[in-house]
């Protein structure tokens, strides 16, 4: 069984709401989006799908990012992570910007500085759990931190699978090692896209809970893209997406809350 991470508390009565643009946490941005704009040019026309964003996460906090379909989250956080380029604006990760960087630099720095977790998984099918985890860090030629990997893997649960293939392994036992994976070379920021999207209800219970609990625990910031309001009250702090920009900013909303200001934007479209 995966080792305990202390469990979410709710916000303190007469707490303060975190600044326009900044989720509440330590001083030290992992993230930085400033007047971020994402536009491409499809069918119809020149699209916004992102309308000058600007969004700051400080390192060890844990942001959910939900909206409407097709409300730019997804854009987002590609965006945030460096997997697409903004139109304008400013993308930093760890203090640097990361929009001058050519190709090959930012796939580097995404490879060291950047995790991320799938729905998908994204696991290689015939390389065992282990080789999964610690595949990156060899490609990169970086000699992996056993000792940071075993605590991982113990925290997680999945130490006694570490010799199984993905095939082998039950869908939440896939993204546990998927969720180490990300931490294995001790990113500045992990994005998680839909991360219990594919899971059953008890499972994807267990990997928010996880996923908490590295932000809580080992200080990691984690940023989830998520359509379920449920899952984005896991999180210490929720932004609200509509027609590409940042509608809302709320700290520790109950999930009755969410899903009412997601129907209202559903209804206003």
């Amino acid at each position: 069984m995966p080792a305990p991470f202390r469990t979410p508390t709710s916000t303190a009565p007469g707490s303060r709401p975190p600044a326009p643009g900044a989720v509440s946490g330590p001083a030290g941005a992992a993230v930085a989006l400033t007047a971020v704009h994402r536009s491409y040019t499809d069918g119809d026309g020149r699209v916004s799908a992102l309308d000058g964003v600007t969004l700051r996460v400080p390192r060890g906090t844990f942001l959910a990012v939900m909206g409407p379909s097709g409300s730019g989250k997804s854009t987002l956080l590609n965006c945030a992570s460096g997997l697409d380029r903004v139109t304008s604006g400013t993308v930093e990760i760890g203090g640097r910007d990361i929009g001058g960087l050519r190709e090959p630099d930012l796939t580097v720095f995404r490879r060291d500085h950047v995790g991320f977790v799938f729905q998908s998984y994204n696991l290689v099918p015939t390389l065992t759990a282990e080789d999964n985890i610690t595949l990156p860090l060899r490609l990169a030629g970086v000699r992996p931190d056993t000792a940071w990997i075993d605590e991982l893997v113990r925290r997680v649960g999945v130490a006694d699978r570490l010799g199984h293939r993905p095939p082998e392994l039950s869908g939440g036992q896939q993204q546990r090692v998927a969720i180490v994976r990300a931490l294995a070379a001790r990113p500045d920021i992990v994005f998680a896209d839909e991360p219990t999207g594919a899971l059953d209800g008890a499972t994807a219970d267990r990997t928010l809970s996880l996923l908490r609990g590295i932000v809580d625990d080992l200080g990691q910031t984690v940023v989830m893209v998520t359509h379920d309001p449920a899952a984005a009250a896991r999180a210490h702090d929720t932004a609200v997406m509509a027609s590409g920009r940042v509608v809302d900013l709320l700290h520790a909303p109950a999930a009755a809350d969410l899903a009412g200001r997601l129907a209202s934007l559903g209804a206003d479209r």
